[in-house]
């Protein structure tokens, strides 16, 4: 899931992106609602944690611009203003869900995952595949009875690659939904990760390169 978190106090900002990044998402900031456009026009967001009150351009008139460009973005509205009318005039801009300041992390962990699987076809929370179980509310993964200990990124990558269901991700989709933006999309991270991930699998490898597309599980009778 990639988040986008649009907030003017930076300590505040950081927080955020730190303990979302902390549960495997890709966490960009931006410090105003004008970097928050530049953004949006340039990257793909399932969630956006969005101030209400943001120098530039205010966050109304950034949700006003989200629904009007018909972009699949879910916005969670942050605001110090938690009064009922503050709450309806929010989601009446087209807020997908609305979060008074101060807040505690959890509830809004929680709501930003709620938000994120609403911006893509329903999928269980443990998914399944080739020996591999995902718990993704637990953050855990097996692979034939077998613990694994992974990484943020490497639980991350696992993910997408499962809830393809066998179909080819590329390593730009995978740059795109599982690291922050700056890294170069001529990176190496896919590479360090897949390999490390490879390795803590163990074998027969369940991570099929298919040259020059990207990369897929392999169906169980292709193991």
């Amino acid at each position: 899931m990639r988040v986008l978190v649009v907030e003017d106090e930076e300590f505040l900002a950081e927080m955020i992106a730190d303990g979302l990044r902390r549960n495997a998402l890709a966490v960009d900031v931006a410090g105003d609602g004008l970097e928050a456009m530049r953004r949006l026009a340039f990257g793909a967001y399932d969630v956006i944690v969005l101030d209400r009150d943001l120098p530039g351009l205010p966050g109304d008139e950034v949700c006003r611009r989200i629904v009007e460009r018909g972009l699949l973005t879910r916005v969670l509205m942050l605001t110090a203003f938690g009064t009922v009318h503050d709450r309806v005039e929010g989601l009446g801009l087209g807020a997908d869900d609305y979060l008074a300041k101060p807040f505690a992390y959890e509830e809004l962990m929680a709501r930003v995952l709620a938000l994120g699987r609403r911006s893509h076809p329903p999928l269980p929370p443990v998914i399944r595949r080739a020996g591999i179980v995902l718990d993704t509310s637990a953050r855990q993964a097996r692979r034939d009875g077998r613990p694994l200990r992974l990484s943020l990124k490497e639980f991350a990558v696992l993910e997408t690659l499962l809830r393809a269901c066998g179909s080819v991700v590329s390593s730009d989709d995978l740059v795109e939904q599982v690291w922050e933006e700056g890294i170069s999309y001529r990176t190496n991270a896919v590479r360090v990760t897949l390999s490390r991930l490879r390795t803590k699998l163990g074998v027969p490898d369940v991570i099929e390169t298919v040259p020059g597309a990207g990369y897929r599980i392999a169906a169980e009778d292709d193991r």
